[in-house]
């Protein structure tokens, strides 16, 4: 019936709070035009809840204890008359919009892939069999049980990026997908033991010996792009790699022309946010990575000129986009409680594959960084609390990891990689296993500054 198209005044849109940046960032794009703004969340400690640019929280099922149940209450919020679309900021929320397209359509517009094309982005085996018809290069990457090259350098992932009974059949009540994880050279993880620990089969990549992230990101109107912006990541959370600290917008020909072409190929429709390393061995952009979502860096994309979110409201009502688009090449931006786990890492962490950078080259780095690009992803004038609870949810992860029984001792054989991260990326290289609870989902996330590109 879609009886979204009928509404003018009030119009409003749901947006799921969660602990990472990007709920925020739409909240402060669409709200000063007008749109009223509804956070939904199974926390009331989420950032966005305390935002000036927040209407109304609404209380929500937790996807991660049953994903079931929050589709349901996303439907009912969809059923209002004031709600005219839904924003996906993490994994379970494209899942449940994409499986329920039928129903979410009578309701608001869905500017988000059906089910069997999200399938081929969450499925990690499918996404690569995508990038070979693209002809967009990728590691060398089979299921565990099909992996005989021990001796190079791997990293074994989950083979989806969010749990669900679509994906895992009758091993989802009582299985766990699990983080990445990289093997040594010479060491073979037993696939029986690692279906029984994850409930499938698990992929295994050669690894790319480079920490330096790029994101291509991406909004498409049923196979047409509509914005795109490209960013690389200049600092992690850890020194060896991981979600975003500091990243610099860029414009790189080579990147756009292997985004769109994996997103062409996909027949994309909606946001996505494609990762790629750029392998040294032979200068190619290889793919990690589609988050088929908004990012958590998404603030940055914003501050850059490429504003995400009103381009999506936009698309939902299908109203025209501007036709060239710009943002800022050679702008930085930071999240700086990842600015902060990267100096603990330099100062804590040890990783054999990755040269420890000197404190006092780390250091010496973040503050002109800070200096040079002040740009903050949750810290602004106009509306400061989202910092600061962020800031005290940080503090109480901190002392509720504090008061866990003390972890097992990391091995070289296997270091879990922090994948519950604040940037909506997953990291290629290896870092601790993130502390806090735990989640069933897999995510992952030049010129001067005078310059601008068409996104």
């Amino acid at each position: 019936m879609q009886r979204y198209r009928d509404i003018v005044d009030d119009a409003g849109v749901v947006v799921p709070g969660i602990d990472a940046p990007s709920t925020v960032a739409c909240l402060r794009s669409l709200r000063p035009r007008g749109v009223r703004t509804i956070v939904g969340s199974e926390s009331r400690s989420t950032p966005a809840a305390a935002s000036a640019y927040r209407d109304e929280f609404v209380g929500l099922p937790d996807p991660n204890s049953d994903l079931a149940a929050y589709g349901d209450a996303l439907l009912s919020l969809a059923e209002r008359s004031d709600v005219e679309t839904i924003v996906p900021v993490r994994e379970e929320d494209v899942y449940v919009l994409a499986e329920r397209k039928d129903a979410f359509a009578d309701e608001v517009a869905t500017p988000w892939p059906d089910f069997e094309t999200l399938r081929q982005v969450q499925d990690r085996v499918e996404l690569f069999a995508a990038a070979a018809k693209a002809g967009v290069a990728a590691p060398d990457t089979a299921l565990l049980d099909q992996w005989d090259d021990w001796d190079r350098e791997t990293i074994v992932k989950p083979r989806y990026t969010v749990a669900s009974s679509d994906y895992l059949g009758a091993r989802f009540d009582d299985a766990d997908i699990g983080s990445t994880e990289f093997q040594q050279p010479g060491t073979r993880p037993d696939p029986q033991a690692e279906l029984e620990r994850r409930g499938h089969i698990p992929i295994v990549q050669e690894r790319i010996p480079n920490v330096r992230e790029f994101g291509f990101f991406a909004l498409y109107d049923h196979g047409e792009p509509v914005a795109t912006f490209q960013h690389c990541q200049r600092r992690a959370w850890k020194y060896c790699g991981g979600p975003s600290a500091y990243r610099e917008s860029v414009h790189i020909p080579e990147l756009e022309t292997a985004g769109r072409a994996l997103l062409d190929e996909l027949e994309w429709h909606g946001l996505a946010m494609v990762e790629f390393l750029r392998d040294p061995a032979d200068g190619e952009f290889k793919l990690m990575e589609i988050n088929p979502r908004f990012w958590s860096s998404l603030p940055f994309s914003v501050r850059a000129g490429a504003d995400f979110p009103y381009y999506y409201w936009q698309l939902a009502h299908d109203e025209p986009i501007a036709s060239e688009p710009t943002y800022e090449v050679g702008m930085g931006g930071h999240l700086l409680r990842g600015e902060l786990s990267y100096l603990h890492s330099v100062v804590t962490e040890e990783y054999p594959l990755v040269e420890r950078p000197s404190l006092r080259t780390a250091a010496r780095e973040v503050a002109t960084s800070l200096v040079r690009h002040p740009r903050f992803d949750y810290a602004v004038p106009d509306d400061p609390v989202p910092f600061f609870q962020d800031g005290v949810n940080l503090v109480r992860a901190w002392l509720d990891s504090r008061s866990d029984a003390e972890p097992p001792a990391e091995t070289e054989a296997s270091i879990e990689t922090e994948l519950a991260d604040e940037d909506g990326t997953e990291s290629a290289d290896t870092s601790p296993t993130a502390e806090g609870d735990s989640t069933r989902s897999a995510q992952t996330d030049g010129g001067s500054p005078s310059d601008s590109r068409r996104p």
